[in-house]
């Protein structure tokens, strides 16, 4: 094996970074698999893919390192882990000098893949182990677990922070590693790129970080599973209004977990609420890393992808699907309506449902004293409008962020610490934060919150789509579409934008899109905002991405922007009416007009080669 190595290093590739990144990566990696990868590409001289491979390093996105499996420093694989685990315990030994008495967390989902020997539980115990070998105690769960059982940990454990090997519902060749701080909620900057500084610090492996029977045999490692699984339980029936509905309730749910985590969680839910368990959906529900029955584990594409779970509700006569994805930390919605279709809900539609819900149920349980100006919720600068339009006519407050749950999560912290009460928050890719019991996106108490909601509308006779109807005649309608071209050349993605900022000349944005006027331009990437009085954006800049917002005339808002996690340009346009001003069709049309001037004018799919992605 090693002598065979020595051999291979021998033959110069001619080119002394990536020879001395082969020789490292050759001298490094203990994984007999994602090893071989590496010697058959030198074999076999493919330099150009072993540059590809081996000369550029992880970095973290909106939802932290997330890349492809296999061989290389910037895939996900065994040794990369390490490597970041590893920067981690510097960063976190700097920041933290009671480290060793608080604590890591570590969990992970049911992904792997086979010709790499990598799977999420096997990466977690590497994880796990870097720490044990530097006598920090490590809560390692004994199973897989939805993605917001790790915040909710550290926050339970007191624990300094803790990270999730996941790639959520992304395609079946990714996977990922997902940081939480302390206060529960996903590192954002500067954490993020001091830790990359870290990690670069110590980049071979250390004596004792390959070890991964330290999981078994250290007297350090804790499986904090049972408690936190009883305690998220306990605290979810803090969201539960409802239980004796519940609890007589003749309604059915289907729900499919999507090859992922969910099903045990979701069914421990709706016990917890008072439900009969939902009725899964037989062929995905246990863990299946090749997610066999589904062409994307995104139930975020529709209809689709849940052909299963319909299906099986017509038989079964159930009217609601809750669908999580794989880690169990978002939630599509589909219902049957009287014609015997069915509606499958959008984030930005679901979270109107839930901003209604959250403040009705704290309304009618609220003290006599309770001051509705305390009251918060959030959603990130791509999503609806709508929880503004409801906030403004309820007296509560409304707060935007940064796409990113990261970005909802340290500002929820903030507010409670203030004193504030944080009712709901959603980001529209169908990722919603009911209560403050986990300060991230949550599937699992989406899910039964949603069942509770069509529990009670059913004793009005309404249905979920019809107390839609209902939530918009009263504050206003709020129409969006969201969807997103594939772009994999990122020079292509960067000239789109760079476009834009220098349309009407250098430096000056478009003033109007075919036919309709802009009023105000926001650029997050470089920081300028039109409408503000000395033309700087409020929100931070975050220039490692892309996202341009437009404000028309008309009352549209739209944004372009690059996907954190995949090789996207997605863009977001939503009207927004007074209430009153409620002819549907008429602001539909409108919309579809404007977004087809959109992609014709600023994005040039034909001209760029852009795939639209396939409805």
């Amino acid at each position: 094996g090693d002598v065979n190595s020595n051999v291979l290093v021998a033959r110069s590739t001619g080119d002394a970074q990536l020879d001395k990144a082969v020789w490292q990566w050759l001298s490094w990696d203990k994984n007999q698999k994602t090893k071989e990868q590496i010697e058959s590409l030198l074999q076999d001289g493919k330099h150009q893919e072993l540059r590809q491979r081996l000369c550029c390093r992880l970095t973290f996105g909106t939802a932290g390192l997330r890349s492809a499996m296999g061989a290389g420093f910037c895939y996900i694989n065994d040794l990369t882990v390490i490597q970041s685990t590893q920067g981690i315990y510097k960063y976190l030994e700097r920041n933290f000098s009671d480290f060793k008495q608080r604590g890591f967390v570590v969990g992970y989902d049911t992904r792997g893949q086979v010709t790499s020997n990598c799977s999420s539980k096997k990466l977690a115990k590497l994880t796990a182990a870097v720490l044990l070998a530097k006598d920090v105690p490590v809560y390692l769960f004994s199973t897989y677990v939805p993605t917001p059982f790790v915040p909710y940990a550290v926050q339970q454990l007191g624990a300094v922070a803790g990270v999730m090997i996941t790639a959520s519902h992304n395609r079946k060749e990714d996977n990922g590693y997902k940081v939480y701080w302390e206060n529960g909620a996903q590192i954002t900057s500067p954490h993020d790129k001091e830790i990359i500084k870290c990690i670069e610090e110590c980049v071979e492996p250390w004596n004792g970080s390959w070890n991964e029977n330290l999981v078994d045999t250290s007297p350090l490692r804790q499986d904090p599973l049972k408690k936190i699984c009883d305690s998220y339980m306990e605290d979810l029936t803090k969201i539960c209004y409802h239980r004796e509905l519940n609890v007589q309730s003749s309604l059915k749910f289907v729900h499919t977990s999507f090859h992922g985590v969910g099903h045990d969680y979701v069914q421990l839910a709706f016990k917890a609420f008072g439900f009969q368990p939902p009725i899964p959906v037989p062929e995905q529900k246990d863990p299946d890393p090749d997610f066999s029955t589904v062409k994307c584990p995104n139930p975020e594409e529709g209809e689709s992808v849940l052909e299963l779970s319909l299906r099986l509700a017509e038989k079964e006569d159930a009217r609601v699907v809750v669908a999580t994805d794989p880690d169990a930390d978002r939630l599509a919605v589909a219902e049957q309506q009287e014609n015997g279709c069915w509606k499958v809900f959008t984030g930005n539609e679901l979270a109107a449902l839930f901003g209604w819900w959250m403040f009705s149920c704290w309304k009618e349980n609220c003290s006599p004293d309770a001051d509705v100006s305390n009251v918060y919720m959030l959603a990130t600068t791509v999503s609806s409008k709508i929880l503004r339009a409801i906030a403004l006519k309820e007296g509560f407050h409304f707060e935007e962020t940064l796409p990113g749950f990261k970005w909802i999560g340290s500002r929820v912290k903030n507010l409670l610490d203030d004193g504030k009460e944080v009712l709901f928050a959603f980001e529209e890719s169908i990722g919603f934060m009911c209560g403050t019991s986990v300060l991230d996106k949550d599937g699992v108490s989406a899910a039964v919150v949603i069942a509770e909601m069509a529990t009670y509308l059913q004793g009005q006779n309404l249905t979920l789509a019809q107390k839609l109807v209902d939530i918009y005649e009263t504050y206003g309608y709020h129409i969006a579409k969201t969807s997103y071209f594939l772009c994999y050349d990122p020079a292509t993605i960067k000239r789109i934008f760079e476009r834009l900022r220098n349309l009407d000349g250098p430096q000056c944005y478009p003033k109007c899109c075919g036919v309709y006027n802009i009023l105000h331009v926001r650029d997050i990437t470089t920081g300028y905002d039109s409408s503000q009085l000395n033309h700087r954006a409020v929100l931070p800049v975050s220039r490692s991405s892309q996202m341009i917002t437009f404000t028309f005339q008309n009352g549209c808002v739209a944004t372009l922007r690059t996907s954190g996690t995949e090789p996207k340009i997605k863009y977001y346009a939503e009207m927004c009416a007074l209430p009153g001003h409620s002819d549907r069709g008429v602001l539909e049309e409108e919309l579809q007009k404007l977004i087809e001037a959109l992609i014709e004018n600023f994005l040039e799919p034909a001209k760029n080669g852009l795939t639209w992605r396939s409805a």
